[in-house]
């Protein structure tokens, strides 16, 4: 199948991977509303461009905490990603790196945080969650630094697992539970996917968790969710997370003006306007239609990224020119990496990046640095003052 954009990759993943791996990446919270507008609401934010303009070429380049990278996109931190390839981590982070850009490990990862690493040469961020508590997570932070990480990512909008649907009709629970009566229902759809079967056994099988080791070993992939449940993060945790790390923390997670406040006195260095891709709670605006809110409430104190619902580059441009300094993408490499591991991871990337340096070239602008809400019309109620409470 010839590649076109990132729903053709969406496409060849859904084909190559079990209904239940499939959903794992494609699939959001209770009726998916927000996961439907994160992506829908791009279409609310129309362009202005500045025609009879020559923009031979233009620069995609920008600095993330001082950190130079070649496009505006950082890979999201993805959990579970070595179920859709092998070694998948290690996999876009060497894609991430090619491209120069940054690429964000997930604490929930099946590879060692060393490994993925080793495997770029760019730079890696670190996910952390608490899972396990604060001695767990506090090797696990020494062991980000040493390795080289250059930012500790602290999610905040995790406190219990988002309702997914889509998850209790594919069985996870059962194919979880290792009970073959329990799980036989389940397992056609998985045998029928051989070519993903073969890589998944030959890559271990289920994994654990190696960045989270506990008293008895890596954490079960069967405790992630009452282990999320037992270790909320909460704004007074950056006291001692900041004590254990001397590099930069970036808050992801952050939906409201208020929230947004919390994080700068924090003492956060950059914040992710996330809704965690419609995968928490549903029916929370999407992330593009707040992000004008937090930019103004923390008024350029620190850097303001934003992610979800991105296919497009024209999407990336959208929230440049609203004023986020950069984007992560998720779903969009999510897709690439299921369908061909680094390739696809590549292939989502190059089909983001061409789309930006086309859109840029059609706005009549030069670079990325140059974007703002000139070149766009937002939405009137967009710019209406924060809700007063």
């Amino acid at each position: 199948m010839h590649v076109i954009d990132i729903a053709d990759l969406r496409r060849q993943a859904e084909r190559r991977l079990p209904r239940v791996v499939f959903d794992y990446i494609d699939g959001g919270a209770d009726a998916e509303v927000t996961l439907r507008e994160n992506c829908r609401v791009f279409d609310d934010v129309l362009f202005r461009p500045r025609s009879g303009v020559a923009a031979a070429s233009v620069d995609l380049r920008t600095t993330v905490l001082g950190q130079p990278i070649e496009i505006p996109m950082i890979l999201a931190p993805i959990g579970s990603s070595r179920m859709f390839w092998p070694r998948a981590e290690a996999a876009a982070a060497t894609a991430a790196g090619k491209a120069g850009t940054i690429y964000t490990l997930s604490t929930l990862s099946g590879t060692r945080l060393e490994e993925v690493k080793a495997a770029t040469p760019g730079p890696c961020w670190y996910q952390l969650y608490l899972c396990g508590g604060r001695d767990v997570a506090r090797v696990s932070i020494e062991r980000a630094a040493t390795a080289g990480y250059s930012a500790l990512v602290v999610t905040i909008d995790t406190p219990v697992a988002g309702n997914r649907e889509r998850d209790p009709r594919n069985g996870t629970k059962e194919i979880l539970s290792g009970n073959p009566l329990k799980m036989l229902p389940f397992l056609p759809h998985i045998a029928s996917h051989p070519r993903w079967l073969w890589g998944f056994l030959t890559d271990g099988g289920l994994m654990r968790f190696p960045n989270v080791v506990l008293a008895d070993g890596p954490m079960r992939y069967a405790d992630v969710a009452a282990a999320l449940e037992a270790a909320v993060v909460r704004f007074e945790d950056l006291e001692w997370i900041r004590a254990a790390w001397r590099g930069k923390i970036v808050v992801k997670g952050v939906h409201t003006a208020a929230d947004a406040r919390r994080a700068v006195d924090a003492g956060a260095d950059a914040l992710v306007v996330s809704n965690h891709g419609g995968r928490q709670l549903d029916t929370v605006a999407p992330t593009l239609r707040v992000l004008p809110e937090v930019l103004d409430a923390v008024a350029s104190r620190i850097e303001v990224l934003v992610d979800g619902g991105i296919r497009r580059g024209g999407d990336v441009v959208k929230a440049l020119a609203i004023g986020a300094r950069a984007v992560l993408i998720g779903r969009a490499y999510a897709y690439g990496l299921a369908a061909d591991g680094e390739r696809g991871v590549t292939q989502a990337v190059d089909i983001l990046t061409a789309g930006i340096r086309r859109t840029l070239k059609l706005l009549g602008c030069s670079a990325v640095r140059d974007l703002d809400r000139s070149v766009i019309d937002v939405p009137p109620l967009w710019r209406s003052q924060e809700r007063q409470t």
